[in-house]
């Protein structure tokens, strides 16, 4: 009987092993078909770094960009990527590279400022995109790379045969970004340069005294403005895409970003018509307003007027200037400190509405108690109680600044053919991600490392190649010997 019961017993062990294996099998199968289990913490993120702050990695470590870029909006962009810790390699024409390594040349045998402050951080190397290795090149880098960036006229991308689909049928992952003058609509095929893009955004109609014409303004807003633009662009594609798998295209017009920073005008055009724009100065000098948003000068565009005001030494400093708002919480400060305190209670200036008629009369007023003080003693005095006031620093002044070099700000770097130049750091500061600020490549100076380490060329294979052309400028012809 025990052993017939063992036997039974042996042999429902055995089918429940088959059944078990075969069990196993299935839930594998399905398994594979669910999404990757996430942690306990409800996400799939990982668990927070124990390493001290600023050494757990740089922001965008881990991704690399390839670079197109030229000139300046997708330099600016390419440059804050690499500051944030990405790999930029810039793809650069063999011996010519990026226009502005010779524009604005201020150093004899030096690429010029304008390049070097817009290029930090990143690689070069050089590639003929024409010649057949050159192109196999690129499809190589686009296979290791995450992010390719373009500021190229319109339809060139795709005259070079890097199409979004070809791009994307080599690397489904890749974000594509561009940089473009106009998004879609009958000016998208327009080249623009940044004072187009001032002008064309809104900026340029809504800047400089109403008697005068338009004007640009000094900060590149339409450039380096839609940069940073498709920066943040970049980076919502590359979240998009840890939870999609796949890239996108992204677009920064520079219309568009230039619209963007001079909304506040868009704001003002609809309520002009409902009537005119009580805080700009013209209103309360009884200047009829037009159809459309004016220019205003130096009022501050919100809803605390201001204005630029003269300080000591205006005569012979052009910058000896401060930009003093007369915001309402502290009228009663301001009263005491310009020597009216009658006006804290004069129906006349007591109330915002009231002040708004006499804005000229009062900044007159308060110039005449600017001018007896600096533009820093002005700043010191005002905000000790709490009135704001800003001085109109020059570049002199902002390269000399010792807060702005401590904060990394302004840095100072060393370049092997120019010497020691100043260039801008990381205008977003992370507080666990120190800005990878170096200074700007050579011409194809990484063009070996890159190769070698990023494709995986041999040494056998490097050497073919630039036989072959592909990342060298063509040799000139021999001039014909004297007869």
């Amino acid at each position: 009987m025990a052993a017939k019961k063992n036997a039974r017993t042996a042999k429902s062990k055995a089918k429940f092993k088959v059944k078990s294996k075969a069990t196993a099998k299935k839930v594998v199968k399905l398994k594979a078909r669910k999404p990757a289990a996430k942690p306990a913490n409800g996400n799939a993120l990982p668990r927070p770094s124990t390493k001290p702050w600023g050494q757990a990695g740089r922001a965008l470590e881990g991704i690399r960009v390839l670079d197109f870029t030229h000139v300046q909006s997708g330099p600016t962009c390419t440059q804050l990527l690499a500051y944030l810790g990405a790999d930029v390699i810039k793809v650069e024409r063999p011996g010519v590279g990026d226009v502005t390594r010779g524009q604005l040349r201020d150093v004899k045998g030096a690429d010029s400022l304008y390049f070097t402050m817009l290029n930090g951080s990143k690689r070069s190397i050089t590639i003929d995109s024409k010649h057949p290795k050159g192109k196999e090149i690129l499809d190589r880098l686009i296979k290791q790379c995450d992010v390719l960036v373009e500021n190229f006229a319109p339809g060139a991308l795709d005259r070079m045969g890097l199409t979004f689909e070809h791009i994307n049928k080599l690397n489904p992952r890749m974000v594509v970004a561009s940089v473009k003058g106009f998004g879609p609509g009958p000016y998208e095929d327009c080249k623009v340069y940044e004072n187009i893009a001032q002008c064309a955004g809104g900026s340029a109609s809504t800047t400089g005294f109403r008697e005068g014409p338009p004007l640009v303004t000094g900060a590149q807003i339409g450039d380096s403005g839609t940069g940073l633009h498709l920066a943040f662009g970049i980076a919502c594609a590359l979240l998009q895409r840890h939870r999609t798998g796949r890239g996108q295209k992204v677009l920064a017009a520079m219309q568009d970003g230039v619209l963007n920073l001079a909304r506040v005008k868009l704001r003002d055009q609809q309520r002009l018509k409902h009537g005119p724009l009580t805080e700009y100065s013209q209103y309360g000098e009884n200047v009829p307003f037009g159809d459309a948003t004016p220019r205003a000068g130096n009022d501050s565009g919100g809803g605390q007027p201001g204005w630029i005001l003269k300080c000591k030494g205006w005569e012979n400093d052009p910058n000896s200037y401060v930009y003093f708002i007369t915001q309402a919480p502290v009228w009663g400060a301001i009263c005491d400190l310009i020597g009216k305190p009658e006006w804290k209670t004069d129906p006349d200036y007591a109330t915002p509405p009231a002040r708004l008629p006499r804005l000229r009369q009062i900044f007159d007023t308060i110039e005449q108690w600017t001018m007896t003080k600096t533009k820093f003693e002005v700043m010191e005095i005002c905000n000790k109680v709490d009135v704001p006031a800003g001085p109109i620093l020059s570049m002199k002044e902002i390269a000399e600044e010792p807060s702005l070099r401590l904060n990394g700000t302004v840095v100072e770097l060393d370049h092997p053919t120019r010497g020691r130049y100043l260039t801008v750091g990381s205008p977003v500061k992370l507080s666990d991600t120190v800005p990878d600020v170096r200074r700007s490549p050579l011409l194809g100076e990484h063009t070996d490392e890159v190769l070698r380490k990023v494709l995986g060329y041999s040494e056998k294979e490097i050497a073919e190649i630039k036989v072959s052309g592909a990342i060298a400028a063509p040799e000139k012809p021999a001039k014909a010997a004297a007869a």
